[in-house]
């Protein structure tokens, strides 16, 4: 580690104002930016701490929608009875992230903020058709995330909250690293009110990303044979220690096939 400027507002303008100033690094959970700092990979002047910000964190139903504060932590959304009511499968996945100490740490806004190719939170954002809420505007999913660890948040920008549309049906499933827990490959399903069907797959690729030929499937016949019929390009798709592109493409039908299971 190296020396830092550490500060901790009490408030979202204060915060936003610290950030604009200062050029820094906004801090919810810190379970990856710590742990970046620890290895020098990132190196910021300094660290806005957004812990103390009361208008970050909660739950509720806001008519049709879902509404989780940036602040909530993964164990908070597990926990949730209103979530449990709502959206089941954001409950599931918050449950499978990680250790039980990061869930208890760890923060939804944190999560899309850092946008990790394997993070989880990512894809049930992008398939339920969520907005992203900042201090400045709206954004929907689709125009979120922009690439490996690239979002559209401004430097200054901080989430406040993220509003996920009820689906009418909905699951998450994904085939963990077992060390880790994060997702060699994920698939959030969602299929919405008018019947309408996304799915979004974290894990694979660079970023997270909607399979069109799953939901093109899936359209016509929502059921986990139809999810399994998809066949998935292996072009674009991550290569490593863990499993190869094919490996991967193999695996998004046969993950979102439990994930409709599932649903």
């Amino acid at each position: 580690m190296y020396a830092i400027d550490y500060q901790k507002p009490k408030s979202l303008n204060e915060a936003a104002q610290a950030l604009a100033k200062s050029g820094g690094k906004a801090l919810a959970g810190g379970q990856s930016l710590v742990a970046a700092m620890k290895l020098r990979l990132a190196q910021p002047g300094t660290v806005v701490d957004l812990g103390a910000i009361p208008e970050l964190k909660g739950i509720r139903k806001e008519g049709n929608a879902l509404v989780i504060g940036a602040m909530t932590r993964h164990a908070e959304v597990a926990a949730s009875s209103v979530v449990k009511g709502a959206i089941p499968a954001l409950g599931a996945l918050a449950e499978g992230i990680g250790d039980r100490q990061v869930r208890n740490m760890g923060t939804l806004g944190g999560s899309i903020a850092n946008n990790d190719p394997a993070a989880d939170w990512p894809a049930a954002v992008l398939a339920c058709n969520a907005t992203v809420i900042t201090n400045k505007r709206q954004i929907p999913a689709d125009q979120f995330f922009k690439g490996m660890y690239e979002t559209a948040l401004a430097a200054d920008e901080i989430i406040t909250a993220v509003s996920f549309p009820l689906p009418k049906q909905a699951a998450y499933a994904k085939f963990p690293n077992p060390a880790s827990r994060f997702a060699l490959v994920g698939v959030f399903v969602a299929k919405a009110a008018d019947a309408s069907v996304r799915a979004a797959v974290t894990g694979a690729a660079p970023s997270v990303f909607r399979a069109a030929t799953v939901e093109a499937a899936l359209a016509k016949s929502f059921t986990p044979d139809a999810a399994k019929s998809a066949k998935v390009d292996a072009k674009g798709l991550n290569a490593d220690l863990h499993g190869t592109a094919a490996y991967r493409a193999h695996l998004i039908p046969v993950i979102a096939a439990r994930a409709v299971a599932a649903a």
